[in-house]
């Protein structure tokens, strides 16, 4: 299966959580943990990425706390700036201090094959996406393996790239909206019918869901198969 013609603007999610350079560390580290997320770009005023901070930054300052004095032999080998930027990321307590940077990013139209190299070579689970530096939006490992279980795309075959890209945004564009519950809701398109499987909590989110798809270019029809949901399904936070 090929998922070259899947790229990273229709992949991404555009609903980033950002975080400014002077954000504190014990605010960084509770916003990781009430949004679930691995780690969050820290960008200037004008959008533009300085660093990010991920959960092993975090943990990388914690564990500081407990570093023992270094010896005269590691004194001697160590380079002085080295043991200063060690000493920073350890015991800072602003974001600033603690971030990943340069910041590993692609652009708008880098391939699904592109990114989850990227993430493979440099052991990261997220990627910023950047348009003229700017910050768009940001692709997931869950965003790529979104894009393998896509229907295959031949190069020769029109109407299948089609379906495949209309099938990626209709998936980005559910994930936009916090309603939708995306978690849940299960989208593909052939022949320019998106089908919509999984759990719905309501009718107006299955009606919104419908007009939502409904709107994607390349999209002729909405087939509902969605089930009420549950009174609790897994992974759920109220």
């Amino acid at each position: 299966m090929s998922i070259t013609l899947l790229r990273a603007g229709a992949l991404m999610t555009t609903a980033v959580v950002t975080v400014p350079a002077s954000m504190p560390v014990a605010s960084v580290a509770g916003l990781l943990a009430d949004r679930g997320i691995s780690s969050v770009p820290v960008t200037d005023a004008d959008g533009r990425p300085l660093g990010i901070v991920t959960e092993a930054d975090l943990l990388r300052r914690l564990a500081g706390a407990e570093d023992a004095p270094a010896g005269w032999l590691r004194r001697l080998i160590d380079r002085p700036d080295a043991q200063a930027q060690h000493y920073a990321r350890t015991h800072g307590l602003v974001a600033r201090d603690v971030m990943t940077a340069p910041v590993i990013s692609v652009g708008p139209e880098a391939s699904a094959e592109h990114c989850a190299a990227l993430m493979e070579r440099h052991g990261i689970k997220r990627l910023p996406v950047l348009r003229d530096g700017v910050l768009v939006g940001v692709v997931s490992r869950a965003d790529l393996l979104r894009a393998i279980s896509a229907p295959p795309v031949s190069q020769d075959t029109t109407d299948e790239v089609s379906d495949a890209h209309t099938g990626a945004i209709v998936r980005a564009a559910m994930r936009d909206q916090p309603w939708s519950n995306s978690l849940y809701i299960f989208a593909a398109v052939k022949d320019g019918v998106a089908t919509l499987d999984g759990f719905v909590r309501s009718d107006e989110i299955r009606h919104g869901l419908r007009v939502l798809v409904a709107g994607v270019p390349g999209v002729r029809r909405v087939e509902d198969r969605m089930e009420r949901a549950p009174a609790m399904l897994p992974g759920e936070i109220f």
